[in-house]
C-alpha cells in the first residue's frame, strides 16, 4: 500500500499514526504544497515546474531559506508517484478544497496508464459522517485539520471509494483542462474546482482590516500577522497564510495599506488602511 496526501501536516498525521498501528510497511507521498495557489499550467512537464517555481518563489518568504527545500521536495514527490510500479494499491487522501482537489487529479494524471487498484478517502465526508455534532456546524478545512485519534479512525473504518477506469479517465482529462489555465488562484465552490482572479480576496482582507481597526479616526497600526490571522480564522477557502501575506503586500503597493518594519517577513512589520478605501 502507497497513500498519496496533499499538505505537510496531513502527511504528518498520517505517518504518525501509520507508526502508531505498526504499519510502517505503508510508504505516504506527500507534496508539501498548496495547489490553489500558483500556477498549475503543465505542472505535469518540466516547464510547468519551472513556470510555478518562479511564481513561488516571490510568493514564499525566504526569511528562512525554504524556497530551496521547496523545489527539492516537489520534485521528489514528482519522481516518486512517477516511479510507482504497476500493481501497487493505493490510497489517495483529499477532501473538499481547492489544494487536495486539484492535487488528486494530478495524481492520476501522473499514475495514468498504470494498472493500479486505486482508492480514495475523501476526509471531509468521512469527518461529517462519523463526527458530527448536533446544533454545532463544523466545517474541516483540510485534511490537516483532523485530530490523530480522529485521523486514525477515519483509516481503519473510512470509506474507501475504488477508482473505475471511468472514474480515472475523468480525472486525468479534468487535471488537462485545469492545467492548460494560467491563472494563479482556484477556490472550491458548489462542490467544484472555480478559478478565480488574484486578487479574489482582497475586499475580504480590507474587510478585516476596517473590523480590527473599529470605529476610531485614527487608524492605528496592527501587525500584520494578526490581520493575516483575522482573515485566516474566517476564511472559507484553504490558500495558506503566505498567499494571503503576498497579497497584503501587494495592497501596500497599490497604496491601500501603509506599513512600518521591514516587509522582509510578517514579524517585522505592521500596516494599517489609508485614504479612501473601497467599502
Amino acid at each position: 500500500m502507497k497513500h498519496i496526501i496533499f499538505g505537510a501536516s496531513a502527511s504528518g498525521s498520517l505517518k504518525f499514526v501509520l507508526r502508531e498501528m505498526g504499519l510502517n510497511k505503508e510508504e505516504v507521498i506527500a507534496f508539501w504544497d498548496t495547489f490553489s495557489i500558483g500556477p498549475i499550467w503543465k505542472l505535469h512537464e518540466e516547464n510547468g515546474v519551472k513556470s510555478r517555481f518562479e511564481w513561488m518563489k516571490k510568493c514564499i518568504s525566504d526569511e528562512y531559506d525554504e524556497f530551496p527545500d521547496y523545489k527539492k521536495r516537489f520534485r521528489k514527490t514528482i519522481n516518486e508517484i512517477a516511479s510507482i510500479p504497476e500493481g501497487t494499491q493505493i490510497t489517495i487522501w483529499t477532501s473538499d478544497n481547492a489544494h487536495e482537489q486539484i492535487g488528486m487529479r494530478m495524481a492520476m494524471y501522473l499514475l495514468k496508464e498504470k494498472n493500479m487498484d486505486i482508492s480514495i478517502i475523501n476526509t471531509t465526508e468521512e469527518y461529517e459522517q462519523k463526527f458530527r455534532i448536533k446544533k454545532m456546524k463544523y466545517s474541516l478545512l483540510h485534511s490537516g485539520e483532523i485530530p490523530l485519534e480522529k485521523f486514525q479512525f477515519i483509516y481503519e473504518h473510512g470509506h474507501r471509494i475504488r477508482i473505475t477506469d471511468h472514474d480515472r479517465e475523468k480525472l486525468e482529462n479534468e487535471w488537462i483542462s485545469l492545467s492548460d489555465n494560467k491563472e494563479t488562484l482556484r477556490i472550491w465552490q458548489n462542490g467544484r474546482i472555480q478559478i478565480v482572479p488574484e486578487d479574489f480576496f482582497d475586499d475580504f482582507i480590507i474587510k478585516k482590516a476596517k473590523k480590527l481597526h473599529g470605529n476610531k479616526k485614527q487608524k492605528d497600526f496592527m501587525k500584520s500577522a494578526r490581520l493575516i490571522g483575522e482573515v485566516l480564522g474566517h476564511l472559507e477557502q484553504y490558500v495558506g497564510d503566505e498567499f494571503l501575506e503576498y497579497r497584503l503586500k501587494k495592497l501596500i503597493e497599490a497604496g491601500i495599506f501603509e506599513a512600518e518594519g521591514s516587509l522582509a517577513a510578517m514579524r517585522f512589520y505592521n500596516v494599517r488602511l489609508v485614504g479612501k478605501v473601497p467599502n
